[in-house]
């Protein structure tokens, strides 16, 4: 079976499952595990940023910012495709008791000029609006990345208008790559940037959020609250060192296998839209007399999995466990169902 259904379906390789079983290990509640705590730090380091905090997930490092940089009845500012909003159970009301305002376009990107049409006055009968949350890549988006300066204009934006920016760096990994981004210059245009390790570096299990060293403090405290507290999580970071030393570089792979899917699937006469791939992500539609439902029963049936990203969309992603031998055999397989 190959499984384009996401990046986070990857299992670990034999050199990071040897570095995981060689991590040294302590108690992380205490703060002496010594593997998470170099993970912490090389991450942090890599982007510029004063610390940095292990988490299980994405989720909980996105939920987790939103709460320290937030208060009760705030409002946040993001797009209407983004994964805090759209893939993260409701969190930001039920977590930090925030509501969302969100931007409308087509391409997942958000400009300033659109974040301030959204911005409440200075009224105590309006929420106040407190922060911006940026998503890079875009997973509604197809992979959609900003550049360099658009991501910049957002945060001179923010600080001119006292609003925290936070970066929700799922697969921040694939847009530096494709963007021949810095990661310090990068990482410093944010208050608080999430960086994903279980999804294109793929590890088993695992996130980064970084930031100020206070903010990262009281972050800390958070992640208790959540049930984010690990004690010999060591063996975990110890992936995710691994993962940042091997496969950023190789990224570069998934994107051309994307495109390569992208490209045979546009001469398919039963599909439509396809979406041409920035990054590992590629999304196109379907028939709309069938579906994307009925299309990815016919598929897993031929032997390749995908995941419906609306009546008659689907999305297929690339990953560190497709080959080029994987991607033929992807084409041939699309080629029986969608011919």
């Amino acid at each position: 079976m190959i499984d384009l259904r996401s990046d986070t379906v990857t299992v670990p390789t034999p050199g990071m499952r040897e570095a995981m079983m060689a991590a040294p290990v302590g108690d992380d509640v205490f703060g002496e595990d010594p593997s998470i705590n170099k993970l912490q730090e090389v991450a942090a380091e890599m982007f510029g940023c004063e610390a940095g905090l292990f988490c299980p997930s994405g989720t909980m490092t996105n939920q987790i910012a939103i709460q320290v940089h937030t208060n009760p009845g705030d409002e946040v500012i993001c797009h209407e495709k983004s994964h805090v909003y759209n893939y993260e159970g409701g969190g930001i009301a039920r977590n930090s008791l925030a509501s969302t305002r969100l931007v409308h376009n087509n391409d997942a990107v958000m400009r300033p000029e659109e974040i301030a049409d959204l911005m409440q006055d200075d009224h105590d009968w309006l929420a106040r609006t407190s922060l911006v949350v940026a998503e890079d890549t875009s997973n509604r988006g197809g992979g959609k990345c900003y550049s360099f300066d658009e991501l910049k204009a957002i945060s001179e934006f923010c600080k001119q208008r006292n609003l925290a920016f936070h970066m929700d760096g799922a697969r921040v990994f694939n847009a530096i790559v494709k963007k021949g981004h810095n990661p310090v210059e990068y990482g410093r245009l944010f208050d608080s940037i999430s960086i994903c390790l279980s999804k294109g570096l793929g590890t088993p299990v695992g996130s980064l959020l970084l930031g100020p060293k206070e903010f990262i403090r009281e972050s800390r405290r958070v992640r208790k609250v959540m049930g984010g507290g690990m004690r010999q999580g060591g063996f975990l970071a110890g992936a995710g060192l691994y993962a940042l030393e091997h496969h950023i570089a190789r990224l570069s792979e998934d994107h051309i296998r994307a495109k390569v899917l992208a490209d045979a699937l546009t001469s398919m006469p039963s599909v439509k839209n396809v979406v041409d791939p920035e990054t590992n992500i590629l999304l196109f539609d379907v028939s709309s007399e069938k579906g994307s439902n009925y299309y990815l029963g016919v598929l897993e049936k031929a032997g390749l999995r995908g995941v419906s990203f609306g009546k008659n969309r689907i999305r297929l992603v690339t990953h560190l466990n497709i080959d080029d031998d994987d991607i033929d055999r992807s084409i041939d397989i699309l080629h029986s169902v969608f011919k």
